[in-house]
């Protein structure tokens, strides 16, 4: 039997797609997401199924009589002329076996794999990262492999995806987090030790040659939002955040953080739900009506950036 159609075959198969899946799903390309996420998981239930018997692997619908002999060592076929079964009906296999459970997200995945479904700008594809990471979990117990074996540097993402004691918001900003830390590490692979800490270690990107500092920015009176920066979670370069008054007065407002923006590594934070899940620490400050009036629209030593937590 051809050797694509081992074991070792289809699981390094699923192994490299899956990595890509989350490499897409870290750059926003979730139509690749889900491309790269329903090979991994096609390719995965092949590596079970030919571990039991070569004979799971035929495609019964449309296939050839040839097919039988050839899985089963008994006739050799050019490799041109191998079919085996598709995802959808592999799955249903292992359904059949109580090894996967009805999955509707999972359903849907393939069916974008599949060009079956459709989405508009991947909104769909988004959010199935937890019905890849469950599903891959299933398979990887029932060949008995490890996760870090086959996930490597995404496992931690990953146990965080099928986590059920993290809320929603919680689960997706971890993950961004450690998506944007690999994205970010990715940037140095083959160039000189100590690059990524040099970067580090540069000041805050400038405009027209002038470091730009913390600032207020009002419409006549009123304070709109104060823009400062703080650690980044993920890769612990400064970032960019956006602070808004609340309970404002003639005699100053309360600010609390808005949103996030990291140039180095491309992390977003954008609510207060999403920054509080980050683990980021900034406290509510208070600032004088004087202050964000002033022309040098200076952030007042009271605002306090607090520590973050690297991923």
């Amino acid at each position: 039997m051809d050797e694509s159609l081992s074991f070792e075959s289809f699981l390094e198969g699923a192994k490299k797609s899956a990595h890509r899946a989350m490499d897409d799903h870290g750059r926003g390309d979730y139509d690749e997401f889900a491309l790269h996420g329903g090979v991994a998981v096609e390719r995965l239930v092949k590596a079970f199924l030919v571990s039991k018997n070569p004979v799971y692997l035929l495609e019964i619908r449309n296939g050839s009589p040839d097919m039988l002999l050839y899985l089963g060592g008994h006739l050799e076929m050019s490799a041109d002329k191998v079919r085996t079964v598709g995802a959808k009906d592999a799955i249903k296999r292992l359904r059949t076996l109580g090894l996967l459970p009805p999955d509707p997200k999972l359903d849907l995945l393939i069916e974008l794999r599949n060009g079956t479904a459709h989405t508009s700008g991947g909104d769909q594809a988004k959010a199935l990262l937890p019905a890849l990471a469950e599903t891959v979990a299933a398979l990887l117990e029932s060949i008995d492999l490890p996760m870090d074996a086959f996930w490597g540097r995404w496992t931690s993402a990953v146990y965080i995806a099928v986590d059920k004691q993290r809320d929603e918001v919680e689960r997706d900003v971890e993950i961004r987090i450690r998506q944007a830390w690999h994205r970010f590490s990715d940037r140095f692979t083959g160039l000189p030790e100590g690059a990524m800490e040099k970067v580090l270690q540069e000041p805050r990107p400038t405009i027209g040659g002038m470091v730009m500092g913390p600032i207020s920015i009002t419409s006549g009176e009123d304070l709109l939002a104060m823009i400062g920066s703080m650690t980044c979670p993920a890769c612990g370069g400064r970032a960019q955040v956006k602070l808004t008054p609340v309970n404002s007065s003639s005699t100053g407002a309360k600010l609390i953080p808005e949103s996030l923006r990291c140039h180095l590594c491309a992390l977003e934070l954008n609510s207060p739900d999403e920054m509080r899940a980050s683990g980021t620490d900034i406290q509510v400050a208070g600032i004088s009506a004087s202050l964000f009036n002033s022309w040098d629209r200076t952030l007042p030593s009271e605002v306090e950036f607090g520590e973050t937590h690297a991923g």
